[in-house]
């Protein structure tokens, strides 16, 4: 088993090693492509705007806020519908034992 099934030599190959560089011609960017390019970007930047994020949490506070007051305004509203509603009944009922 100890037989090469390849040669131990180098062969040269034939073909051209070197390589012919062709550049390109630098493409470039149309006037309306930049301004979209430069539109994009400002639109981006515009919405990573730091004021917006606190903008955002004071909404969503005053939004808490007024929820509370709404709930307060109405358990308020249904305490003071509550005691009316015991002062009638009392005085329907004065008014039966008379």
């Amino acid at each position: 088993m100890n037989t090469t099934l390849t040669p131990t030599t180098r062969h040269d190959t034939t073909q051209s090693t070197t390589r012919v560089e062709t550049q390109r011609p630098a493409r470039r960017v149309g006037l309306i492509d930049r301004a979209a390019l430069h539109l994009g970007m400002a639109l981006i930047r515009w919405g990573r705007r730091p004021d917006r994020a606190l903008a955002r949490s004071e909404r969503r506070a005053s939004r808490l806020e007024q929820t509370l007051i709404d709930h307060d305004q109405r358990l308020a509203l249904a305490q003071q519908r509550a005691r009316e509603r015991e002062q009638i009944i009392a005085l329907a009922y004065l008014t039966r034992i008379r």
